[in-house]
């Protein structure tokens, strides 16, 4: 079978036959190159892929949570899911913004009641106004929008009823890591006169896809480098928190069991048992004989505070009558061996 040159091969033939010789091994070298992204020195990343992906969990958790409720609550079926999570400047996320869209402001509660800028939400406007036509009884149909358009003050009211259920999806999914609160602070109609970011301030962009029934769009959750450093800085403590409590638990098991091996313990050793009238007890004399029930050579039982512990023999140590440990109880009973 005939090899199919590609493209660049083709072009690079043509090339030779008009005088522009260039080897094909040369051509096929340089596509298989790797390519390599610049890294940029002078603002280098703040925040690790680690970090990142806790990020991108979380807003997993976040789609799946949204999506049910957006389903529940516009009579539609509704899918979410994180597109990118991607570290970038301000100005990047400000100069991808229109001037009709529309910024919502969030407030971020952390436990330490630390000042933090603002979360910031974009939605696409035409998920925003089919949410909303559905919100008013319509079916949510994909209507061409026009690039100037902009939105009513009915519709502006209409927004921030419909992204407070969006922004209530934030708490759950955040939960599992951090206890955090999320508060509506105001819609912001003009993105280029929002300044409580900085230009060139670091921020954290989620961007997720969500597919209806009757339209697709888009969410942009925009997170900035300062208040995502002092999240994770909390779960930074509270995890080395957890693991000093822990070293500090095995260090007071030890401090318990050094008390318990001072303690006194009551040892006693059962050579056998029987049971006798009271009529033979009151007969009994010195020089009689009880029969305990067991062989001479039987193992003898010893209990530890009434809890049966060892088995062993019986004999003489300096003297003494001694009993010899053979084994450990079975289970809390004793096997004994007949000889």
């Amino acid at each position: 079978m005939a090899e199919v040159l590609s493209q660049s091969q083709i072009d690079a033939l043509l090339n030779s036959l008009s005088g522009n010789d260039e080897p094909i091994e040369e051509i096929e070298k340089k596509e298989n190159e790797a390519k390599y992204r610049k890294y940029d020195f002078y603002s280098p990343k703040k925040f690790t892929k680690d970090r990142l992906k806790i990020l991108k969990s979380i807003f997993d958790n976040y789609s799946r949570i949204a999506g049910s409720q957006i389903s529940s609550l516009f009579r539609t079926t509704s899918e979410l899911s994180v597109v990118t999570v991607e570290e970038q400047r301000y100005y990047e996320f400000g100069n991808a913004l229109s001037d009709n869209d529309v910024l919502t402001v969030v407030n971020v509660t952390l436990p330490n009641n630390s000042k933090n800028p603002p979360l910031l939400i974009n939605a696409s406007m035409t998920l925003m106004l089919n949410l909303i036509d559905r919100m008013l009884g319509g079916i949510g149909d994909d209507i061409n929008i026009d690039g100037s358009y902009t939105y009513t003050e009915i519709e502006i009211a209409l927004y921030h009823r419909v992204i407070q259920y969006i922004i209530g999806a934030l708490r759950d999914s955040w939960s599992s890591y951090i206890n955090l609160n999320f508060e509506l602070t105001r819609l912001e109609e003009n993105p280029s006169m929002f300044q409580e970011i900085g230009v060139d301030e670091t921020i954290v962009i989620v961007v997720m896809d969500v597919e209806m029934k009757e339209c697709s769009g888009r969410l942009n959750v925009c997170i900035p480098g300062s208040l995502l450093m002092n999240i994770f800085d909390i779960m930074d403590k509270r995890k080395h928190s957890a693991l000093g409590e822990e070293a500090n638990s095995q260090d007071n098991k030890r401090e318990i069991m050094q008390s318990i091996k001072s303690s006194d313990l009551l040892v006693q050793a059962q050579l056998g048992d029987t049971i006798i009238s009271l009529d033979d007890v009151y007969n009994l004399h010195v020089g009689d004989v009880i029969n305990l029930n067991t062989p001479k050579d039987s193992d003898v039982k010893l209990y530890v505070e009434g809890q049966p512990w060892f088995k062993g023999q019986l004999g003489v140590h300096k003297r003494n009558v001694a009993v010899k440990i053979d084994d450990m109880a079975e289970n809390g009973n004793y096997q004994t061996s007949e000889s």
